[in-house]
C-alpha cells in the first residue's frame, strides 16, 4: 500500500476503551514482574550460588536483554494509555523501538543457545565438548550480541514517529514504516526466515533428537532416564520451546502472513486496520517473555532453583506455623510437662527449706 493510500485510511489506530485499559495493564504487570525475575537471576549468577558454566553464561545475557528491555515498558504504557500518543519525541521513541527489537532478537538467540548448549551436554558432549568451555561460550555470547546489533541499529536511520491527521503522534506503528522503507515485505519475510524460523528449527530439531536419544539410552539402561542432567537437559528445551510457541510464534506468523498478502496484491483499508490490531496484541504476547525467560532460568541454573525454593519456603513457613491449629495431643503433653515442671519447682523449695 503506497503512502498516499495509507493516508487515506482512517482509524488505523483504534483508540478504543479496550486498548486503551488492555495495553497499559499488560506493560503494567509484565515490567515489575519481569524486572524481579530477571534481577534475581543476575543476584543469583553473579553472587555464586551456582558455578557459572555455559548454560548460566547464556543466561545471564538473556537476563540482561530483558532488564533493558523491561525499562523502556512504562513508556509504551503510557503511550497506549493517552491513545496511541507519542509526546516524547523522535530520540526517545528510537531507543524504545531499539530495546524492543534487541530483546526479541538477542532472546531468540540466547534461547537457541541454551537449546543447543543442553543438547551437546547430553548428546553430544565427547565430540563437541569444546562447544561449552567458558572462552568460546563468552566468544559466541558476543558474536550474537554483535549480530543482533548489525540487524537492529540500522532501525536509527529510519523515522519513527509521524504526525497524524488528528494531531496525535504514532512511534514504531507499522504504517510508519511502510511509507518510508523500500520493498519492506522482502526486508521483514527475510528477517522472520532468519530472527525466527532457522532458531525455532533449530530448537525444534535440539528436541527431537534429544528426546529421541533419551528413549533409546532408557530401554538400554533404566537409570539413564533418571539422570538429573538428562532430566534438566529436556526441561530447559521444552521451557524454550514454550516460550517460542506463545511468545514468538503469534507475532512473527501474523508478520508473515501479511507480507505474503501484500506481494500478491495490495490490502485494503480494512485489512491494514485488522493488521494493526492483531500486532498490537501479538506483540504484546511477544513482550510477555520477559516474564517466562525465568521459568527457563529455573530449569538451566541451579542456583536460581535454590533460591526462588527457599525464598518461597520462607514465606511459606511462618504461615503455616501461624495458622496452624494446636492437635489435642500435642496441648495435652503441653499441660502435662508445666504441671511437671511445677511439681519439680515446688520439691526443690521443700528441699531447701528443709536442709536450712
Amino acid at each position: 500500500m503506497s503512502a498516499l493510500a495509507i493516508s487515506n485510511c482512517t482509524n488505523l489506530y483504534s483508540h478504543s476503551p479496550v486498548a486503551r485499559v488492555l495495553m497499559p495493564l499488560a506493560y503494567s504487570i509484565i515490567c515489575p514482574l519481569g524486572l524481579l525475575g530477571n534481577v534475581l537471576a543476575l543476584h543469583v549468577i553473579y553472587t555464586k550460588l551456582t558455578k557459572l558454566n555455559s548454560s548460566t553464561l547464556y543466561s545471564a545475557n538473556l537476563a540482561v536483554s530483558d532488564l533493558l528491555f523491561c525499562m523502556a515498558l512504562p513508556l509504551r504504557a503510557i503511550y497506549y494509555a493517552l491513545g496511541f500518543h507519542w509526546p516524547l519525541g523522535e530520540g526517545l521513541c528510537k531507543a524504545t523501538a531499539l530495546l524492543f527489537y534487541v530483546n526479541c532478537y538477542a532472546g531468540v538467540n540466547f534461547m537457541t543457545c541454551l537449546a543447543v548448549d543442553r543438547f551437546v551436554a547430553v548428546a553430544l558432549r565427547p565430540r563437541l565438548v569444546w562447544l561449552r568451555k567458558m572462552r568460546n561460550v563468552k566468544l559466541i555470547c558476543l558474536l550474537v550480541w554483535v549480530l543482533v546489533l548489525v540487524q537492529t541499529l540500522p532501525l536509527l536511520t529510519m523515522p519513527m514517529t509521524q504526525h497524524e491527521q488528528d494531531g496525535t503522534i504514532t512511534c514504531m506503528e507499522y504504517p510508519n514504516f511502510e511509507s518510508t522503507v523500500e520493498g519492506l515485505p522482502y526486508i521483514l519475510i527475510g528477517a522472520v526466515v532468519l530472527g525466527y524460523g532457522i532458531p525455532l528449527g533449530t530448537i525444534l530439531v535440539c528436541y527431537s533428537a534429544l528426546s529421541h536419544r533419551l528413549r533409546l539410552a532408557a530401554k538400554s539402561n533404566r537409570l539413564t532416564e533418571r539422570s538429573g542432567r538428562t532430566h534438566k537437559a529436556r526441561s530447559v528445551i521444552a521451557g524454550v520451546v514454550l516460550v517460542f510457541v506463545v511468545c514468538f510464534s503469534p507475532y512473527h506468523l501474523d508478520l508473515l502472513q501479511y507480507m505474503l498478502r501484500k506481494l500478491v496484491y495490495e490490502p485494503d483499508c480494512d485489512e491494514l486496520h485488522s493488521f494493526q490490531i492483531s500486532l498490537h496484541i501479538t506483540v504484546c504476547l511477544m513482550n510477555f517473555n520477559a516474564c517466562l525467560d525465568p521459568f527457563v532460568y529455573f530449569f538451566a541454573c541451579n542456583g536460581y532453583k535454590k533460591k526462588v525454593l527457599s525464598m518461597l519456603k520462607r514465606q511459606v513457613s511462618p504461615s503455616l506455623s501461624s495458622v496452624a491449629p494446636s492437635s489435642p495431643d500435642s496441648s495435652a503433653a503441653h499441660e502435662q510437662q508445666t504441671h511437671l515442671s511445677r511439681q519439680n519447682r515446688h520439691l526443690t523449695l521443700k528441699t531447701i527449706e528443709n536442709s536450712s
